[in-house]
């Protein structure tokens, strides 16, 4: 199957599924967002690198901004930074560049706020990305790194099987999501507090009020015996 132009989704939108199907649906179905302190600190860093589009440096090309997109998938975004790395004129594994003479390695790089998060959801970002690339340049990308800026480090991504699949379903669910166009219910987690959301998920009311129906239905007192 592949999807046409106007069915594309955001690359980041898998981010936002893989943090919690709630949020990716106030901020894809219902349009919502707000800025906290983390968001804003990543923004910043996001302008800041994308300050100059092109760089070239000895044996390495890099993009920034660039544009990608996966028909097979169903997913458009963009590249904070992708390096092209020169291989040898015998290894013949790489892709070619427009005008330019050799084979070449793309290599995504995501530059992220903070630290490593403990789940996945930077993850299959960068691993979508790299499928992207494949689709669009017709070559194997087998690695990408994230760039996390409180340690100001790179952590290095494998783009295994595993995470390639996880990444595809992930994709695959996400335009299930919006097809059927309802936001699940709020359950409040700990990294909710993290949430530029919060105030308008408002998870800890909601799942209060769930604990109150069910006290009341324990203790069988119907709606109907609630006082206005």
């Amino acid at each position: 199957m592949t999807f046409a132009e106007d069915d594309l989704l955001p690359i980041s939108a898998l981010q936002h599924l893989e943090f919690c199907p709630r949020q990716c649906a106030l901020i894809h179905l219902e349009g919502l967002w707000d800025e906290n302190i983390l968001t804003a600190e990543g923004r910043l860093l996001h302008d800041k690198v994308h300050e100059r589009l092109t760089e070239s440096r000895s044996g390495v090309r890099i993009a920034r901004s660039l544009r990608l997109h996966s028909f097979r998938l169903g997913l458009v975004g963009q590249a904070d930074v992708v390096e092209f790395h020169r291989l040898p004129e015998t290894d013949t594994g790489g892709v070619r560049l427009e005008g330019i003479k050799g084979q070449w390695q793309p290599f995504p790089v995501e530059y992220k706020r903070g630290r490593p998060k403990a789940g996945d959801c930077d993850i299959v970002q960068l691993c979508a990305q790299a499928i992207c690339l494949e689709e669009m340049l017709g070559g194997s990308v087998g690695k990408g790194a994230l760039y996390y800026g409180q340690p100001r480090r790179r952590l290095d991504v494998d783009f295994n099987p595993d995470l390639r699949l996880k990444t595809e379903s992930l994709a695959v669910k996400l335009h299930e999501l919006v097809k059927n166009k309802k936001t699940p219910p709020a359950k409040y987690e700990k990294k909710c507090e993290k949430c530029s959301l919060l105030a308008r998920c408002l998870p800890r009311v909601t799942t209060g009020r769930k604990n109150v129906a069910a006290y009341l239905a324990s203790a069988g007192v119907s709606s109907e015996d609630q006082e206005p």
